[in-house]
């Protein structure tokens, strides 16, 4: 595998960011009559960084086999979010981003080739940019992910300083339930749901945001989404994810398999 640390300036955020980039040894192998391959943009969690998912986890011999790129950006503490007060992150991750990447890189911008996952704060950015974004991504994937949030920012209603910063992000937090930023609403607000990427949950039974993730998957049922969904006894821990990191990848390796089948009969 070719292992990449990329800086560049972002016109977005007006600063300078980075990304780190997984790309297959034998990449002529993988790549489409145009020379491209398919990406996973792997996002990290709050209190993480770009280097997470490498520092804690074997993503790089496990995506190996698959042919995809890992594309790992650095969004700090925003969750995916054009703060109130701050950077435009989710700006930059759903617009500029990707074009970055296939500018410097042999990524493919064909919406059967793109992926995207996360855990816990990446597991909520993930799912946003599928919901918000249906025509970009084929599926997403989220590993213990804050699918509730506007129900889950009220438990630190006592703790003014994480109040504080959850306003720096997404302003009044009274507006935020009904929001763009509220993953049940725009899930409820889906018409068509044939058009949605496919969606991927697992959440461990002894995770603080395991009840979250029910309630996502009660909404999925109830309108139809085709939505997989694993449980297992675990925490909010990396040992869990480093295990379902494999999972999401051979799901991915799957389903992009019988899609590419699919449309080729």
């Amino acid at each position: 595998m070719a292992y990449i640390q990329c800086d560049f300036f972002s016109e977005v955020l007006k600063v300078s960011t980075q990304i780190n980039v997984i790309l297959p040894d034998d990449i002529e192998d993988f790549k489409d009559k145009n020379g491209k391959i398919p990406v996973i943009y792997l996002l990290h969690g709050l209190s993480d960084n770009h280097t997470g998912w490498q520092r804690y986890t074997s993503v790089e011999r496990y995506v190996q086999k698959w042919g995809y790129a890992l594309v790992m950006p650095d969004v700090q503490r925003s969750f995916y979010t054009d703060m109130k007060n701050g950077y435009n992150y989710w700006t930059y991750v759903s617009e500029e981003l990707p074009k970055i990447a296939e500018n410097y890189f042999p990524i493919s911008d064909k919406k059967e080739d793109n992926y995207v996952a996360g855990l816990s704060m990446g597991g909520y950015g993930a799912v946003k940019l599928a919901l918000r974004l249906p025509d970009k991504f084929a599926a997403a994937a989220s590993l213990s992910g804050a699918v509730d949030l506007a129900r889950r920012i009220m438990d630190f209603s006592d703790d003014e300083k994480r109040m504080a910063e959850f306003r720096r992000i997404f302003g009044v937090l009274e507006k935020l339930k009904g929001s763009s930023n509220d993953l049940l609403y725009l899930l409820s607000e889906v018409q068509d749901v044939e058009k949605l990427p496919r969606l991927y949950l697992c959440c461990g039974t002894e995770d603080f945001l395991y009840q979250d993730n029910l309630t996502f998957k009660k909404i999925c049922e109830e309108k139809g989404v085709d939505l997989t969904f694993e449980e297992e006894k675990a925490g909010h821990e990396w040992e869990y994810w480093d295990k379902k990191i494999q999972d999401v990848f051979r799901w991915f390796y799957q389903f992009r398999s019988s899609s590419l089948s699919s449309s080729s009969t």
